[in-house]
């Protein structure tokens, strides 16, 4: 199954200040933003921005992934190769898992 990384996720304090530092400074084509998500256009894999919380502190990252059949691979490697934090969950029109890396840092994944 063919596994794509297709969204890194960086965590910020100050979305407009961020939104301005990697549009303004770095030029990177903003695709859209909004007080709780902004994405930049950076060819396969999009740049995405989220307000920071406890759990994901400002400066931290979570990559993203998709795969064809989200609920396939869901069954192929959970409890196998894979652990799985959160199941394949229908969130904000999309199906999305929650899995952790080798080195436990949380990754998501979208079919």
């Amino acid at each position: 199954m063919n596994t794509q990384l297709v969204y890194a996720i960086r965590y910020v304090a100050d979305m407009d200040a961020a939104v301005a530092f990697y549009r303004d400074r770095l030029g990177l084509p903003l695709r859209y933003a909004t007080p709780h998500w902004s994405e930049f256009d950076t060819g396969a894999t999009t740049l995405a921005l989220h307000p920071a919380s406890a759990e994901h502190p400002a400066g931290t990252c979570q990559v993203g992934f998709r795969v064809a059949d989200i609920d396939a691979f869901h069954a192929e490697h959970a409890g196998q190769d894979i652990r799985f934090t959160s199941p394949p969950t229908l969130l904000h029109g999309h199906k999305l898992a929650r899995f952790l890396d080798a080195d436990g840092a949380e990754c998501s994944l979208s079919g």
